[in-house]
């Protein structure tokens, strides 16, 4: 693991993303622990309202500005006829070439949004194609395999994903939703880069996947930070925020960053002000009363 202090992407260490140091994926990919998640990009939820594609592409590219050099993606963040990844190219393309786009694979949407059946080794390498499609890439920085209930056989599965990245359309993999069991199992086919699970001050059910990718140099990337809405209106977070001059999302984002030395944060939003406001969180400083207090949350 490395720090901002030694670490440079692109010119932009003094970025205020770059505030909370760097983490180098895969031991080789640097990227500014505080990132962007695109999930919410196309719409409010998996049900809509849409959000203006054109203001979403301002903050994907004000993201950029800010430092933000990870971004979460999947082919299945798309509202109708507006899709995440689509925006992503839009907005980003020609890539720079210190940023590291990630995207899940595993479960599918039709086109009318519905969820198709869990993902066999064939319908994920197509999964993988169309990501590299609309991503207007000729490989992937990052794919995760997301578990999902009803799934096919680990070693069947992950196996495909090991077998693209041998063919150069993938440079590291990760597993989404997952356990240390599956984890373990994954490594015996081929080295994992990072995993997302859900992680957040209210919901603190994953200490010991977190310890375990702290110690083998595993990225952790929490999915839903606020505990799956926005920010909890919650006394102990306000105090918290209170002391520091923050909203309560910027201490719930600083806490994450203090959780691990391999937490990379993800918060996700449409618009241009929440966006800055995450940001600023990377500079956070908690001390340890701040720490025993959001850490209280979940008991």
């Amino acid at each position: 693991m490395a720090t901002t202090d030694d670490i440079t992407s692109g010119g932009i260490a003094d970025a205020p993303a770059a505030a909370a140091g760097d983490f180098r994926v895969g031991g080789e990919l640097p990227v500014h622990r505080m990132g962007f998640g695109a999930m919410r990009l196309p719409g409010a939820s998996w049900e809509g309202p849409a959000h203006d594609p054109a203001r979403s592409i301002e903050v994907l590219r004000r993201a950029v500005e800010l430092g933000v050099n990870h971004i979460d993606t999947a082919a299945f963040y798309f509202f109708e006829d507006i899709a995440a990844n689509d925006l992503i190219r839009k907005a980003l393309h020609p890539y720079a070439d210190d940023l590291l786009i990630a995207t899940k694979v595993g479960p599918g949407r039709h086109p009318d949004g519905s969820w198709m059946d869990a993902a066999d080794p064939a319908a994920l390498r197509e999964a993988v194609h169309r990501n590299l499609r609309e991503l207007g890439r000729d490989h992937l920085d990052l794919v995760y395999l997301r578990f999902m209930p009803d799934d096919g056989p680990l070693p069947e599965r992950f196996g495909t994903l090991a077998a693209l990245r041998e063919e150069g359309l993938i440079r590291h993999l990760g597993l989404s939703n997952t356990t240390a069991e599956q984890l373990a199992r994954a490594q015996e086919i081929a080295p994992v880069a990072a995993v997302q699970n859900r992680f957040s001050p209210l919901r603190q059910e994953d200490p010991a996947m977190l310890d375990l990718c702290a110690a083998q140099d595993i990225a952790y990337v929490p999915f839903f930070p606020f505990g799956g809405a926005g920010a909890p209106d919650l006394t102990a977070l306000r105090r918290v925020a209170d002391r520091h001059g923050a909203t309560p999302a910027q201490i719930t984002l600083a806490w994450l960053l203090h959780a691990s030395p391999t937490m990379l944060a993800i918060p996700g939003t449409s618009s241009r002000a929440h966006l800055e406001e995450n940001v600023e969180a990377a500079a956070l400083r908690l001390d340890a009363g701040d720490l025993a207090e959001l850490t209280a949350l979940s008991q």
